[in-house]
């Protein structure tokens, strides 16, 4: 191919992706919709039963209410800055996890950087070991939830006969709205975070296979219901979208066209296959923060009165990475070798973008 061939292929290629970008833009009205595992979000008051010693003032992590107040100012900082790139909103649902108890997400919401979103949290306790859950941020503006949200508890045994105490899944249903606060589509929303790798990934496969398959019954169930059900699945997996609990137990497709009716799509796959993680280990990255969609989202026809699915994103933003030293370009954690490092989460956060004609 001669030189100019090919800047003109690659000019056009250019010109239509930033056309479909301001297409989007301008003839549709964008929101997002993300998950952000928070690193840890503990008060520093006991709560009775909790395992939550290691982050009181006399702890090991010597957890101040000083230190907590900047966990969450640059929790509250991150999230506010979610979506803006293609939404004057940010984030209208955040999906949250490792996170105390529901007075820590009132604390987050309260911030300065988030008092104008007016976030309305939702967190129901389980029984994990660390006294850790999974929440729920929305903007009442654009998102009404319907019913009472539902905390599935996982039932599950390691290998050795003992009992998994583990997060909650949260099951929270809603219609998404348009700017005009009209209710327009309902959606529903799964917030997991799948049990850990302890022990290695092989020897605790099983019980993420098991947490799949809960996953996968309500889903099934939100069919049952409703056959054009538009589920969102957002959480920390602790696996990978090839792992076999994802790709196989959940059965969540890579490729969009593989998706069949009453199907998954993995919003992240074709990422992680880019080399882009949202956390990294011992050099290498994962993506266990995953955002899965049922298959009418993902083929919805894009009308005035429908969400729809656009693209997805891993927000690796610098000022949430590390620019120096041996974990230069990795996510600035809050705590490094047990010292405090005043960062944000070991994570990136994840998000997905949906769309409506206006």
């Amino acid at each position: 191919m001669r030189k100019s061939a090919f800047f003109s292929l690659i000019f056009s290629f250019l010109f239509c992706f930033s056309a479909t970008i301001r297409a989007a833009e301008n003839d549709y009205v964008v929101r997002c919709i993300a998950f952000y595992n928070l690193e840890n979000l503990f008060d520093t008051v006991h709560d009775e039963g909790k395992n939550d010693f290691e982050y009181l003032p006399d702890g090991g992590m010597h957890w101040t209410p000083i230190k907590y107040e900047h966990k969450l100012h640059n929790l509250a900082y991150a999230i506010s800055q979610f979506g803006l790139d293609k939404s004057p909103l940010g984030a209208v649902c955040v999906g949250v996890a490792e996170v105390e108890n529901k007075g820590c997400l009132d604390d987050l919401v309260k911030q300065p950087e988030l008092a104008d979103r007016n976030y309305q949290p939702i967190l129901l306790e389980g029984p994990d070991r660390r006294g850790v859950d999974v929440g729920f941020l929305y903007n009442p503006s654009f998102f009404t939830p319907v019913g009472k949200p539902i905390g599935y508890e996982l039932k599950a045994h390691y290998a050795d006969g003992g009992v998994v105490k583990t997060r909650l899944q949260l099951l929270v249903s809603g219609y998404l709205k348009d700017d005009k606060g009209l209710v327009r589509d309902k959606i529903h929303v799964i917030v997991c975070h799948w049990p850990s790798r302890y022990g290695g990934e092989e020897a605790s496969r099983p019980t993420r296979d098991t947490a799949a398959m809960l996953t996968k019954h309500i889903c099934d169930s939100l069919y049952g219901r409703d056959p054009r059900a538009k589920i969102i699945v957002m959480g920390d997996l602790n696996d990978d979208p090839y792992n076999h609990s994802c790709a196989e137990v959940l059965n969540a497709k890579k490729n969009r066209e593989d998706v069949t009716p009453q199907g998954f799509f993995n919003t992240m796959w074709q990422r992680l296959d880019r080399g882009i993680g949202s956390l990294a280990y011992n050099g290498s990255w994962n993506l266990f923060d995953q955002i899965i969609i049922s298959e009418p989202l993902l083929n919805e026809q894009r009308t005035n009165t429908a969400w729809s699915y656009w693209q997805p994103e891993i927000f690796n933003k610098k000022f949430l990475t590390y620019q120096e030293g041996k974990d230069k370009g990795t996510p600035m954690r809050t705590h490094k070798g047990g010292v405090w490092t005043d960062g944000f989460s070991d994570h990136y956060p994840t998000m997905i973008y949906l769309i409506k004609q206006k």
